[in-house]
């Protein structure tokens, strides 16, 4: 027959019980388990954690003060960030693979490994547009290759890579201001983004190059993921504006770049402004 006494309880074991933490049954065979030196201990520090308790009642009764409430929310805003950075790097790191694979192949690859419909000319345009608004926008140190400082040699800069004579458009009454621009490559040829940043911190790009088309192209309307904007094609030039506004903003935004890139240029005759957007 097995005489030797029950092992005793560490203080993991002890601290649960005193906290509260074991179910009842639990807790009770623990208790009528305990010697009267383990006994005296836990209600030792039962007696320490009610004096605790009572220490500042005041203060756990009462709202958390606006600098404390402050300081979480602060920190909670900044996690939020980094979530959505993740989201956004993972996108387009994956929107990028995908466009190196289809510009390689020379096959209409989008966002995944299956063979889709040829997408049209502007409409691929447009979407290597979001996927260069995808990459770029998300950038603190490095979101441009010159800045709005140097404008006058961004704008004969790229003009020249792209052969074609460029205009920035003003986009301040609309409450952006230009960051600055890069060069990028394309499908047939060089492609020039400028970004635009408000107060607010929300930035959008306009995507522009050389385009074969089979005539102008009023607005269009596309959506890639939180990625969204508008395209159009004039003169053999196509103009994608991207950014995560809503619709009706990204329309007004596209419609004040159209109309200076117009008043910038000499219309041919008959030429009018894009229709509203389909």
């Amino acid at each position: 027959m097995n005489t030797s006494p029950a092992p005793l309880p560490d203080d993991t074991e002890l601290h649960a019980l005193v906290d509260g933490q074991l179910p009842a049954e639990q807790a009770k065979r623990l208790r009528a388990s305990l010697d009267a030196h383990a006994r005296g201990e836990s209600d030792a520090w039962q007696h320490q954690r009610a004096l605790l308790q009572t220490l500042h009642q005041d203060w756990l009764d009462s709202a958390p003060p606006d600098t404390l409430r402050a300081a979480a929310e602060r920190l909670q805003a900044v996690h939020a960030e980094r979530r959505r950075r993740a989201v956004w790097g993972g996108m387009a790191a994956s929107w990028a693979l995908a466009f190196g694979l289809g510009w390689g192949l020379h096959g209409p690859w989008w966002g995944n490994s299956t063979p889709a419909v040829a997408a049209s000319p502007p409409l691929q345009f447009a979407r290597q547009a979001a996927v260069a608004h995808a990459i770029y926008q998300p950038e603190q140190r490095h979101p441009v290759e010159v800045t709005a400082a140097q404008q006058d040699h961004l704008v004969q800069w790229l003009s020249k890579r792209l052969a074609r004579p460029l205009t920035v458009p003003h986009l301040q009454e609309q409450g952006f201001d230009l960051v600055g621009g890069r060069l990028l490559p394309g499908g047939n040829g060089a492609r020039a983004q400028f970004m635009y940043q408000n107060a607010a911190g929300t930035r959008i790009t306009l995507y522009l190059g050389a385009l074969d088309a089979a005539q102008a192209e009023a607005f269009h309307f596309y959506d890639e993921g939180p990625v969204s904007g508008f395209y159009w094609v004039d003169r053999g030039f196509g103009y994608a504006l991207s950014g995560e506004l809503p619709r009706p903003a990204l329309q007004a935004l596209a419609t004040a770049v159209y109309r200076q890139l117009q008043l910038s240029a000499t219309p041919p005759e008959g030429a009018r402004a894009p229709a509203r957007g389909s």
